[in-house]
């Protein structure tokens, strides 16, 4: 074999080792597995107590919609006191307070901590979920929501009047008129109504301000959820030019 020879046979040798070095290169899986590494999920930002929402929430109420309860009652103001004594971000009433933290088994004590205020709100609502077992989850979270601004009695006076009269009283939407109507005294002086008078104008604004920033919170969650999809197909796409 000539010099020129061998010289050509090193140089395909070369070549070839080149193209195979630079082909497993491209085709590394790597890059591929480093992009498609799980990030830390993320969630919409509501207020600075969202970590407990997400905590305590339950089947009756899910985090958004106790972060709206927070909001309408407290506007997330952990030091708010109302006209009537209720304190704290839920604004839990003293007495309804000492009782709920017995229910849980926690210590008997008014000094409220903004944990404790969470739970307590979700065991009474829990409660009142009970209570309400025999309307249907739908319907059943507006009769939660009157009942944890203006108490059981007055709604159950209503539903009594409602069966009376021959009205579904397992329809909020019944209820309200009947709820209205409770500074009547024709109406609160019948036999069925054992709690008489009652103004119920805060108590039926309440539930209507608590689904509406429920619905608004639920809105923004998707959008989130679907600026998050655009941004995830997005980076897809890149990596996969």
């Amino acid at each position: 074999m000539n010099l020129r020879k061998l010289l050509v046979l090193l140089l395909t040798a070369v070549l070839i080792l080149v193209l195979f070095l630079t082909r497993s290169k491209s085709e590394d899986p790597l890059p591929e597995i480093v992009a498609q590494e799980p990030k830390p999920e993320e969630y919409l930002y509501i207020s600075p107590f969202d970590s407990l929402f997400r905590l305590y929430a339950d089947s009756v109420c899910d985090w958004k919609m106790l972060a709206a309860i927070a909001y309408v009652e407290s506007k997330f103001d952990t030091t708010a006191r109302s006209s009537q004594g209720a304190t704290g971000l839920m604004q839990i009433m003293p007495s309804t307070y000492r009782h709920m933290l017995a229910r849980l088994g926690e210590q008997d004590t008014t000094a409220q901590n903004t944990e404790l205020d969470v739970r307590v709100a979700v065991r009474y609502l829990d409660e009142m979920d009970n209570m309400f077992g025999f309307i249907n989850k739908e319907e059943r979270i507006n009769y939660i929501l009157g009942s944890y601004n203006g108490g059981t009695s007055h709604i159950f006076d209503a539903m009594r009047i409602a069966r009376k009269d021959g009205i579904n009283r397992y329809r909020w939407s019944n209820i309200e008129p009947i709820l209205a109507s409770l500074t009547d005294s024709l109406v609160y002086s019948d036999s069925v109504c054992k709690f008489g008078f009652f103004d119920a104008t805060e108590t039926l604004q309440y539930v209507r301000r608590v689904r509406r920033k429920y619905n608004e919170y639920n809105t923004l969650e998707l959008m989130f959820r679907a600026s998050e999809k655009l941004a995830e197909n997005n980076n897809e796409i890149y990596h996969n030019d």
